[in-house]
């Protein structure tokens, strides 16, 4: 999130009483982040001071090797700037710019074959990986749908939910489907306008990062239309998709990923996923797990092997697939996950996809080419800019 006590009129900058009034009394939790995490909202190590829960991994860990040959021509080459026109950068200065990018990580055939890193980012360091976590999410709730614990993703959210009957009567037309492919119908914004008219909309945003009582919020929320009926990200959709998967399977968010992903997938970090509150321990299964540049890519592996981790079935192939097969409709978003439709790339002829996060946060997956893309930042001030990076990358020598 990014909050900034002030209001911009053309070139006036202007604070008003009338701001302050309404801030202080529709916002406490806009208050309580700004006094957390400053004027310009949390960056990826913000976790280390905000109440989180620890996804243990296990005995057993997987590294990527470095493959004996490293990628040393990247440096060399030239790719689109920002604005997509051919410009003499490199990939990392294609990447830095105003992005403030602190590390990336290419993994080739399994094999670790460029890493970048500076700031205070490290290989090891955990950093919050925003939205990624709802890709994440996603998968959590394939695996939950493989076991039994979800009948279909066509399921009403009610018959995890129960206690959202006495509510809306839109609540028992909302679907799991709904919630993957961000098609909930809730009248709720990711908002972070400090303008009079949207304080409203930012104090919802701000209680859904800072609240401590996330199911009172949840029970609380409208629907601007009916659910299915168009596509519009926003978070909340995939916090609801959280609380569905651990009603479902009688686990707590965190005890699941630790005994489906974390370990399976012999992660070298423990990582964390930010907790409304001590009290009520609901996971912020939208936006909040913290791990290593490395684990994350291992996520990534997984994706790239449909399912597969070192022979052992993970998650169905047909999750991976109906997950990332390329597909210009609901804008090119499909289970939490992008495809390259929608930053307007012509589809190439070995398209990858990729998980995203606010400032920047980018796991991409290219099957074709065998490679995994990570980067990790502090800022990025455009939001289709790395993966399309990303995406000439995997097209220029590999």
């Amino acid at each position: 999130m990014k909050f900034q006590l002030k209001i911009e009129t053309g070139n006036t900058i202007l604070f008003s009483l009338a701001c302050v009034c309404s801030l202080l009394l529709t916002s406490c939790s806009v208050i309580r982040g700004y006094r957390a995490d400053g004027q310009s909202g949390p960056d990826i190590y913000s976790f280390e001071h905000h109440v989180h829960d620890t996804i243990a991994n296990g005995a057993l860990t997987f590294s990527f090797p470095y493959a004996e040959q490293q990628a040393e021509w990247i440096d060399t080459l030239h790719f689109f700037n920002q604005g997509r026109r051919y410009k003499n950068v490199t990939l990392w200065e294609a990447l830095k710019g105003k992005t403030d990018t602190q590390g990336v990580l290419v993994i080739h055939d399994d094999s670790i074959v460029y890493e970048h890193y500076v700031g205070d980012i490290t290989i090891d360091r955990l950093g919050t990986v925003f939205s990624v976590s709802k890709s994440i999410t996603s998968l959590l709730c394939g695996i939950a749908v493989d076991e039994g614990y979800i009948k279909s993703v066509d399921d009403v959210v009610t018959d995890y939910l129960p206690e959202l009957k006495k509510k809306d009567p839109m609540w028992q037309k909302l679907t799991i489907r709904h919630l993957l492919d961000m098609r909930s119908g809730l009248d709720f914004d990711d908002t972070y306008s400090l303008r009079l008219k949207d304080l409203k909309r930012l104090n919802a945003m701000a209680k859904l990062n800072y609240g401590h009582n996330l199911m009172k919020q949840i029970r609380g929320l409208k629907f601007r239309c009916e659910p299915g009926k168009e596509y519009r990200y926003e978070s909340m959709t995939t916090e609801i998709l959280g609380v569905v998967v651990e009603r479902a399977t009688g686990k707590r968010y965190v005890d699941y990923l630790s005994e489906k992903v974390w370990q399976p997938l012999q992660m070298e970090s423990p990582a964390v996923v930010n907790v409304d509150s001590r009290k009520h321990g609901v996971a912020h299964a939208f936006g909040g797990i913290s791990t290593t540049m490395k684990d994350l890519a291992k996520i990534g592996r997984l994706y790239l092997n449909r399912g597969v981790w070192n022979g052992k079935r993970i998650v169905s192939e047909d999750w991976i697939r109906q997950t990332t097969d390329y597909s210009e409709d609901n804008d090119g978003y499909h289970f939490n996950w992008y495809n390259l439709s929608n930053i307007g790339a012509d589809k190439a002829q070995y398209p990858g996809y990729y998980a995203h996060g606010i400032r920047g946060q980018v796991l991409y997956v290219n099957p074709y080419k065998r490679l995994i893309m990570v980067r990790m930042g502090k800022q990025d001030n455009t939001f289709a800019s790395i993966p399309y990076v990303f995406e000439q990358l995997s097209n220029c020598g590999f």
